[in-house]
């Protein structure tokens, strides 16, 4: 049975943890859906075309990943798209813990589909897509915060 996995995010944009997120997973599944996200509760800074277009830059070379947009549940994703993993990232004994709940109400809803967490790297903990967002709203400079090659005034915000 092949081994395909869902990252889920709003991903707003996406930034080098969620890249080293993914990196990792590679080794772990056969396949990764990147799942952009409409989040009900949040208002996009960046467009959803945008923050496609940007993750396709990113792993343009790699097979094993595809990308994709959805609205609604991400348990109701995984299924309609044969996923029996979701690979979440965790920076923070907070994110477990936001983290875990959804998990424990996803294994409810589909009790074949696991939550696999992997832990940020150190130097990506602080790291958080409202803060890069922040840095660029003020005109910073927030490329140290994106994958390399990233120039994300390309995108429409």
């Amino acid at each position: 049975m092949k081994r395909i996995a869902v990252f889920p995010g709003s991903f707003d944009p996406f930034t080098i943890g969620h890249e080293h997120i993914v990196k990792r997973a590679l080794l772990l599944f056969d396949e990764i859906i990147i799942a952009v996200g409409t989040n009900s509760t949040k208002s996009d800074f960046f467009s959803l075309e945008s923050r496609i277009e940007l993750i396709k830059q990113v792993f343009s070379k790699e097979s094993k990943i595809s990308i994709s947009s959805y609205s609604g549940l991400t348990i109701d994703f995984c299924k309609q798209t044969g996923s029996n993993y979701i690979v979440r990232g965790l920076r923070t004994s907070a994110d477990f813990e936001y983290e875990r709940a959804i998990a424990q109400v996803n294994k409810v809803l589909d009790n074949n589909i696991e939550t696999i967490f992997l832990l940020t790297a150190p130097e990506h903990s602080a790291i958080t897509s409202t803060l890069v967002r922040e840095i660029i709203r003020h005109g910073g400079d927030a490329a140290k915060f994106l994958p390399v090659g990233i120039d994300i005034n390309a995108f429409k915000y």
